[in-house]
């Protein structure tokens, strides 16, 4: 695993944008950053690969375990209230795109370890899919790339797509400054419509309810599927959850309630506590003592690397700041980060139906914010 210094293209800033990358600078400096490349080996990429599909089979089995535990799925951040519609969901699989993005802290050597899952509503799918890809293809046409991420997305919209009322789908996200949900979710819609769906778009809040409690789109059309880039734990402790709960299951939720058992950190406890050393995972607890005197504080429900501590020996050796809930800690075991020059890369790996699909780099800090910036990389050999 190595960075490489490059000169990037002439006109990058057109390039990306060209693509649907939006938001790819500001007066900080670019956040799709092509003057440097990992490059990996191929016995590198075998490993990050099994990596994954194995930690998402960790996952699989402690959502088993967590949905037979009131206090298990409480301590996930899920309200009373939804108890019951997350078990459900979960115990008939209710229909999802099943995909996400691994967060793994790794230097290239000995396992890759998990930081946590982004998979209710993951970014940088578009800067990994699509953009580093075409950035390859003009500056390392010979190398290849751990990216199968775009036909893998459009396969899975081809095998969910008959089970979709209609065939129709609405797509929302909130209006954001940076375009960054607006990317993701135009990409994800463009892939829905290339498999033959009938796609709608609409912000989040232009989401009504009827009388009869019906989900209702802007122009007053029954919603009967949607894919919504807005947290579910956002979604639930508003009125309007409340009020979706007698109908949730009239509505194909992509992704479904069953993600609240997984987009949360304190099943980064409950993963420890279940597979104990396993290679891939750090220890992790509600307890810091548990995990040693080095150890990253993060809150149960939290985006962005908000309101995070990381400590060694009492001494806080970076924090955030955040509006998120810093009475429910989770603690991880700190991993030794390494520099490879400009900052320290987090390694993204997205899955989609269990297989391994991508991988997206993104340089930051000791802790990965809003500020990282997404470095493209190439398989070398």
């Amino acid at each position: 695993m190595r960075r490489l210094t490059l000169d990037p293209r002439p006109q990058w800033q057109a390039k990306v944008a060209e693509l649907g990358l939006l938001w790819h600078s500001d007066a900080d400096g670019p956040y799709w950053d092509e003057s440097a490349a990992y490059a990996f080996s191929m016995a590198q990429i075998d490993v990050i690969e099994d990596a994954t599909e194995a930690v998402h089979r960790l996952y699989v089995e402690a959502a088993e375990t967590i949905v037979r535990d009131d206090l298990l799925m409480a301590s996930c951040g899920i309200p009373s209230a939804w108890l019951r519609p997350v078990r459900e969901a979960w115990k008939r699989r209710s229909l999802a795109l099943d995909f996400g993005r691994f967060d793994f802290a790794w230097d290239g050597t000995g396992a890759p370890k998990l930081l946590e899952y982004n998979c209710d509503t993951p970014t940088s799918l578009l800067e990994t899919s699509i953009i580093q890809w075409f950035w390859k293809e003009d500056v390392f046409p010979q190398a290849d790339q751990l990216n199968s991420l775009h036909e893998k997305l459009l396969a899975r919209w081809e095998a969910i797509g008959a089970s979709l009322p209609g065939r129709r789908v609405w797509f929302s996200h909130v209006a954001d400054e940076a375009h960054e949900d607006t990317m993701t979710t135009t990409y994800l819609r463009d892939l829905a419509g290339q498999t033959g769906l009938e796609t709608f778009g609409l912000l989040i809040d232009q989401i009504g309810i009827d009388a009869e409690g019906r989900i209702l789109d802007q122009d007053d059309y029954v919603i009967s599927a949607l894919f919504k880039l807005y947290p579910w734990e956002w979604l639930v402790a508003e009125e309007f959850g409340a009020a979706i709960l007698p109908r949730l299951h009239e509505t194909v939720w992509l992704e479904p309630a069953w993600k609240m058992l997984w987009s949360n950190k304190a099943v980064l406890a409950v993963l420890w506590d279940l597979f104990p050393g396993h290679p891939n995972l750090l220890p992790a607890s509600f307890d810091p003592t548990a995990v040693g005197p080095d150890y990253v504080a993060k809150p149960v429900l939290a985006r962005e690397g908000a309101n995070i501590e990381v400590v060694s020996h009492g001494e806080v050796l970076a924090r955030s700041e955040g509006n998120y809930d810093a009475s429910r800690m989770m603690f991880q075991e700190r991993y030794p980060l390494k520099d490879f020059g400009r900052g320290y890369p987090v390694l993204g790996s997205w899955i989609v139906a269990g297989e391994a699909a991508g991988l997206g780099i993104r340089e930051d800090g000791l802790i990965t914010g809003n500020r990282a910036r997404f470095v493209p990389h190439i398989i070398e050999g």
